[in-house]
């Protein structure tokens, strides 16, 4: 479909880190090469091993609002919700078609003036905090701190609705984000799953290797070096607290199972991760996308254990692998993950819960080209298929 004759701008709540929402971001500026992004703030420095590439890709792109030149904006990010609104709606959008949004939630950019310009906003989830949903904070440990701030989410949640209802069209990432949609904002919207790029070498000998084999466990209870002469299981990506990781970590630790856990600290969670991790759980620190794909090819099993997980775009990487996910049955994790085919769900956040799916998934026989299947499902060609025609069928 051609859109040269359409002027299109995304829109994304600000850039400070690398995860999916900026994946998805980085998917739709390749769509549309031509079109300008606006941001609040944008600190590429935090980009990690992905700074390279974006900087390149987004030179002379990316617009940032008046936010830009505050003094300790990058610790600003908490505060700067209560005056997002008033960053969006500084910027001119009067010549632009389409206005694409990549938010998690509506008050922040979908404040904007939209003028005629059709809005479409691609909701990662409605503001995890204001509706209830774990987070990578725990207010309630601070008693005073959790009073004050559910008094400011209750406007909070007043200007969220209200600047939701700016969208002509939203699209969720997943069946689980459309429900809160429909339920926070009263507001339809189309699902269309994140894009996710799939391992170009699942080789034939690592396939091989992978193919209707049963995980060596046999090892469980034995002391720490031959543990991990057996392979190792994974898990990783923002080291949040809603992340669970602890529960990944009880249960190697239980059965003395080699954990590898990738990724970068957020909310100094890493500090608690280490203080209960033992001695079969390695750290590895936010990595490159080539030794994510290694440590995808090699491990036995990915560990998804996220409270309520709005997609989960690491679960669809690890199976792109051909590498089993074993999950929390809950949110997304539940729309991808097949149950006894592309990998084991549970039923309760608890360490427990964790080691019986361990050991169901110890007797299965899983097929790695059925993970990758399922994996091609969510491939960037599905996602640029349906968000183009999406586009093209709003034009007029």
């Amino acid at each position: 479909m051609n859109f040269t004759n359409y002027r299109i701008a995304l829109v994304h709540d600000y850039l400070k880190e690398y995860g999916g929402a900026e994946s998805v971001l980085e998917t739709l500026s390749d769509i549309y090469p031509q079109a300008d992004i606006f941001t609040s703030v944008y600190l590429p420095r935090f980009f990690g091993p992905h700074q390279s590439r974006l900087t390149k890709k987004w030179q002379g792109r990316v617009h940032s609002s008046f936010l830009q030149y505050l003094p300790f904006k990058a610790k600003l990010i908490s505060l700067f919700r209560f005056i997002s609104p008033l960053a969006f709606k500084s910027f001119d959008f009067s010549k632009y078609d389409f206005i694409i949004t990549s938010a998690t939630g509506a008050y922040f950019p979908n404040a904007l003036n939209k003028g005629k310009a059709k809005l479409l906003c691609y909701c990662h989830t409605p503001p995890r905090y204001l509706y209830g949903l774990a987070t990578a904070r725990d207010l309630k440990s601070n008693p005073i701190l959790n009073f004050f701030s559910q008094i400011a989410f209750h406007f909070l949640r007043l200007a969220d609705f209200k600047y939701a209802q700016n969208v002509d069209q939203f699209i969720s990432n997943s069946v689980t984000t459309r429900l809160r949609i429909q339920k926070f904002y009263r507001k339809d919207a189309i699902v269309i799953n994140p894009p996710v790029y799939l391992a170009e070498a699942s080789t034939k000998a690592d396939l091989s290797r992978r193919s209707n084999t049963k995980a060596d466990l046999s090892h469980v209870g034995a002391n720490h070096d031959s543990s991990f002469n057996k392979g190792f299981f994974l898990a990783g990506g923002r080291l949040a607290r809603a992340k669970r990781y602890d529960i990944a970590i009880k249960a190697c630790n239980k059965l003395n199972l080699p954990l590898k856990i990738f990724g970068r600290d957020f909310a100094s969670h890493l500090d608690e991760l280490k203080a209960i991790a033992g001695p079969t759980i390695e750290f590895l620190g936010e990595i490159s996308q080539a030794e994510k794909s290694k440590l995808f090819s090699e491990a036995l099993a990915y560990f998804m254990c996220s409270d309520n997980e709005d997609f989960g775009i690491v679960t669809v990487e690890a199976m792109a692998h051909g590498t089993p996910v074993i999950g929390y049955n809950s949110g997304g994790v539940a729309e991808t993950v097949i149950d006894g085919k592309t990998g084991v769900l549970f039923d309760s956040l608890t360490p427990d819960s964790c080691i019986k799916a361990i050991q169901k998934f110890q007797k299965l026989k899983i097929n790695p080209k059925d993970c990758i299947s399922q994996a091609q499902k969510f491939s960037p060609q599905v996602f640029t298929s349906k968000i183009t025609k999406l586009v093209f069928s709003l034009k007029s």
